[in-house]
């Protein structure tokens, strides 16, 4: 048991120096030697916990999106606050998210592109890891309606709407360098307003 904990542990903390090597020097440029070096052990020794940069990477952003979706499901889960503020606490918190790793969405862009480059979907990819908050989302409009704080929306399309939000935020903060993130949040608060039930 101590020995599946001990890797485990180890696994997290290369998982934690890697991501500094790879939002220094760009995925593109990264080798298993940096990666190695930077962790302070051998390019076979990580090999016994990984088998490629890539996957490396990948646990990297799953890493971060399993902590961001577990304060997702908090939050929609506190049946404290009215669903308008949870659905504005849990997309608030997804920006902040994105605006605090900023560097790795910077490196997280042109692994998207190759993975074009190669005939995959980077969509798809981006889809499967944004899936349950959509999901969470779309149940916080659901109790909205339910409790007529929400006038009857198609709740799809509201989704969509919110989440696009959220997706140009993080276009214009990484791609166009434009940190907009306080007047995209107005913007949320006026898409939430649009919504609301009429008293």
């Amino acid at each position: 048991m101590a020995t599946v904990v001990e890797h485990d542990k180890r696994k997290s903390e290369i998982l934690q120096k890697s991501m500094d090597v790879f939002m220094k020097e760009g995925y593109e440029d990264v080798t298993f030697q940096k990666i190695a070096d930077r962790c302070g052990i051998t390019r076979t020794t990580l090999y016994i916990y990984f088998k490629n940069k890539r996957e490396i990477f990948l646990y990297s952003i799953k890493q971060l999106t399993e902590g961001l979706e577990a304060e997702l499901i908090a939050i929609s889960k506190d049946e404290s606050i009215s669903a308008l503020d949870a659905l504005r606490n849990m997309l608030f918190t997804v920006m902040d998210a994105c605006k605090e790793n900023r560097k790795l969405f910077k490196v997280l862009l042109p692994y998207l592109i190759q993975l074009q480059k190669t005939g995959e979907n980077p969509g798809e990819r981006v889809r499967r890891r944004v899936i349950r908050m959509r999901h969470l989302m779309a149940l916080l409009i659901i109790r909205g309606i339910k409790n007529g704080e929400f006038r009857y929306v198609n709740v799809k399309d509201t989704n969509e709407m919110l989440y696009g939000i959220v997706e140009a935020t993080v276009f214009r903060d990484i791609v166009l360098s434009q940190d907009d993130s306080e007047e995209m949040k107005n913007t949320i608060n006026l898409a939430l307003e649009g919504i609301l039930a009429q008293k």
